[in-house]
């Protein structure tokens, strides 16, 4: 096992950075249309909202590999896209089912005396949701939002078998070479686990930040101090 991480280092150390790329791309798309899909939802029309319940259910009820090869094969018939965009896309798509309900619970979790409020001034919908509703939102979504990001990290290993030499992707051309796969794969998952815990302690600092900006901000309250007969 030693022996793979010399003499393959650089190209795992390559197939990182693929990894990283790849995950980066895919959740900033799944953020975007998450955001659009939870408005959707959040939409009085019936059309909108029921078209948002269908993208939702359909990706979280099919497997992700399914996704991937459905979506890769229906995407280069459309548009001639490298393995590494139309993985992205797939994986953007897939993600963005359940960031949309993160950001959906987060939003109705908002008291809605505050947009009232706000819409009493005489400030219109969409910038009464920009300057008052998304910001506590998007604070409240940071935690689920880490650990659907983590799982994107990991979900990006499938998209080897579109061809994309990210780290699984690596690990499976070089164990065909030096016939030890069990030792590949172990440090393959090595690879994997010290970015998860990179990530993990990140979005635990991310947190950290925010809680300590909230009580920051929010208003201390006077103590009443009792006289003693």
């Amino acid at each position: 096992m030693l022996s793979i991480l010399q003499e393959h280092f650089f190209a795992f150390l390559e197939a990182t950075s693929m990894t990283l790329r790849l995950t980066a791309i895919s959740l900033l798309l799944a953020v975007a249309v998450g955001l659009i899909v939870a408005f959707l939802k959040l939409s009085p029309n019936r059309l909108l909202n029921g078209a948002a319940n269908v993208y939702i259910t359909v990706i979280r009820g099919t497997p992700l590999i399914v996704q991937l090869m459905f979506l890769y094969f229906g995407i280069s018939r459309l548009i001639v896209l490298s393995s590494f965009w139309a993985g992205a896309l797939a994986l953007a798509i897939h993600a963005g089912a359940y960031v949309a309900e993160i950001f959906r619970g987060a939003i109705q979790s908002i008291d809605k005396g505050q947009m009232e409020a706000s819409r009493s001034l005489g400030i219109p919908y969409w910038q009464s949701m920009r300057l008052v509703v998304l910001p506590q939102a998007f604070r409240r979504a940071v935690p689920p939002l880490g650990n659907q990001f983590i799982i994107g990290l990991k979900d990006s290993s499938l998209v080897a078998y579109l061809g994309v030499s990210e780290i699984y992707g690596t690990a499976l051309s070089i164990q065909a070479e030096n016939f030890q796969p069990f030792e590949t794969y172990v440090v393959a998952g090595m690879y994997y686990l010290v970015l998860v815990l990179i990530f993990t302690l990140l979005v635990n600092r991310l947190e950290a930040r925010l809680d300590v900006e909230k009580r920051r901000n929010e208003p201390e309250v006077p103590q009443l101090e009792y006289a003693t007969p």
